[in-house]
């Protein structure tokens, strides 16, 4: 890591404090049991997959050891194992039957030992996984968490992790990067909940136990075989704009969860002649922004996660009604507070495979964005391991009403099969818009029309799908004082002062965007709500602490925006 990085990163380390990650990490699916075991962490490095008998380091979990708020702060190479240890004592009455271990995310390959007993490796760095330690429990327990990060084998998702960052590859994490806990169960309990809902009705399926009685809005709905239909008389819909959440409880015999839901749908439609994006049955337009979920003191994991909160209602702020998860699948609190807030979320998929430059990015920005994708990487146990991620990552993030769209591929990078991919994931969620090819490399499938434009004016050719500008911008002004390195820059237009940015940026939208919306423009994602280590081109500074924007002009532009999109209505 360059040394010039060290001073934004420490400046917020010093002011953590662990409580803040002491919070529920499963929103909805929510018991009063909860066991939380971040915090310091024995710590080691090893060529071998071995605990050592002596621990001479510690680590403060959920943060990567190379960032500042784990009290590590170095790079990890390929060929060592991270090797974690914490002890711990269950409080008196804690175990009601059942005991689950659970980890947010583990980058990449991680075993765990409980009291000695090997429980089998979690393979993939986004997803959260758990085990049921009830057999190996004692008075007193260790929980032992050897981790392998194989970034540079490119084999499973990585997104924009690089060991030699800079540009628009940015610090790797490794090893646990969020909340461990534990929670207690009965011996017959509710495993998972799946919602399905549109702007009309909503059904819920329960695996773990066949009936019981779910609770919402004053009224009982009976669980019968693992399902409850729910239907209210005029419900309440979800929108950015009135984010309207149903809590709900499910009660069985034994057990007990908490959970929301929405009544939203989200679907594709030919209005006055123009294909367009429809959120509740009418034309919406989806004014947002590439959010990549870094952060100067944690890269993947703030320092509190009510830094999430404060990235969404910033932008909300500002007029915005959407983020681009880029690349990155977040805590599921983060899609809470957008649930919550009304902030509609386009999720990427986690690239793998290698990037070229040539291929991936200099082709296709002269002039080539077509390329038969059945060539392009190949190796199978690349194509497994992407596959499994994307219906894992739709499996953990299905029931966020936020979440109204997916991409699939991003500018090329490990795309393969992307016909067939685009099948595969409508035959697990089919109810929300998918983008196979965001950028290029175009698949004949696919439920938009999906544009990058950076380095030339904004001009897209009609189309008989919803046009969707799915990144474009990218305008960089450096903030003395609060910027991460003062001596790189990487972004797609430099200005030296804010007034010169944001009239550049106001003109954008004015000149090149809003026009587009009446030719089928259905979407628009500025790139970027932050800057991102040398990547300035962010709306906000790195650190959080400078706004480059003028809030009232925003706001001027998303109200000529959501003017254009009712015309159409």
């Amino acid at each position: 890591m360059k040394k010039e990085l060290i001073t934004l990163f420490t400046e917020n380390g010093e002011n953590f404090d662990i409580e803040n990650w002491n919070v529920y990490p499963r929103p909805q699916m929510k018991r009063d049991s909860f066991l939380c075991l971040n915090g310091q962490w024995d710590f080691a490095l090893s060529e071998t997959p071995k605990a050592p008998q002596k621990f001479n380091q510690k680590i403060t979990v959920p943060f990567a050891p190379q960032s500042v708020l784990s009290g590590v702060f170095k790079n990890i190479p390929d060929n060592l194992y991270l090797i974690y240890r914490k002890e711990f004592s269950l409080p008196d009455g804690f175990n009601m039957g059942r005991v689950l271990l659970h980890f947010g995310a583990v980058d990449q390959l991680a075993t765990v030992i409980i009291n000695g007993t090997t429980l089998p490796t979690h393979t993939g760095g986004y997803e959260p996984f758990y085990f049921d330690i009830t057999h190996y429990l004692k008075q007193s327990n260790t929980v032992t968490v050897i981790v392998k990060d194989n970034l540079d084998s490119f084999v499973l998702p990585y997104g924009k992790q690089k060991h030699k960052r800079g540009g628009m590859w940015y610090t790797p994490v490794s090893g646990i990067w969020q909340t461990v806990w534990l929670e207690s169960v009965p011996n017959e309990y509710i495993k998972s909940v799946k919602i399905q809902a549109d702007d009309k009705k909503a059904e819920v399926f329960v695996t773990g136990v066949t009936d019981g009685v779910l609770r919402l809005d004053g009224r009982s709905f009976e669980v019968k075989n693992g399902k409850a239909e729910i239907e209210l008389e005029n419900p309440l819909l979800w929108s950015p704009e009135t984010p309207n959440i149903y809590n709900f409880t499910i009660e069985t015999a034994e057990d007990k969860v908490e959970s929301y839901l929405a009544f939203r749908k989200i679907e594709s439609r030919v209005v006055n002649g123009v294909p367009r994006l429809c959120l509740n049955g009418k034309p919406y337009f989806f004014h947002g922004l590439l959010d990549q979920g870094y952060f100067p003191d944690g890269i993947f994991t703030p320092a509190s996660p009510k830094e999430f909160k404060n990235d969404i209602l910033s932008m909300k702020a500002l007029g915005f009604n959407m983020l681009r998860k880029h690349i990155k699948i977040e805590p599921q609190i983060f899609y809470y507070y957008c649930d919550i807030y009304g902030m509609t979320v386009f999720q990427d998929f986690v690239n793998n495979g290698r990037y070229s430059f040539f291929r991936d990015t200099a082709l296709p920005t002269v002039f080539m964005k077509k390329f038969p994708d059945k060539l392009l990487h190949t190796n199978k146990e690349s194509r497994k391991a992407f596959r499994e991620h994307m219906i894992s990552a739709v499996n953990t993030l299905y029931n966020h009403p936020s979440i109204v769209y997916w991409t699939i591929f991003n500018e090329g990078w490990g795309q393969f099969d992307s016909a067939n991919m685009y099948k595969l994931l409508k035959t697990v969620d089919s109810s929300r818009i998918i983008d196979t090819t965001s950028g290029w490399f175009k698949s004949v499938v696919s439920d938009v029309e999906s544009e990058h434009v950076y380095f030339k004016p904004v001009k897209l050719k009609k189309s008989d799908k919803p046009i969707v500008l799915s990144e474009f911008g990218g305008y960089s002004y450096k903030p003395e004082n609060h910027v991460a390195n003062p001596h790189d820059t990487y972004g797609y237009r430099f200005f030296k002062e804010q007034p010169d940015f944001m009239n550049a940026l106001e003109k954008l939208y004015k000149d090149e965007v809003i026009p587009l919306i009446k030719k089928g423009l259905c979407a628009a994602v500025y790139t970027q709500v932050s800057d991102v280590e040398d990547e300035t081109n962010g709306l906000l500074s790195y650190d959080r602490k400078v706004l480059k924007v003028d809030k009232e002009k925003m706001l001027g532009i998303a109200e000529k925006i959501y003017n254009e999109i009712k015309e159409e209505a």
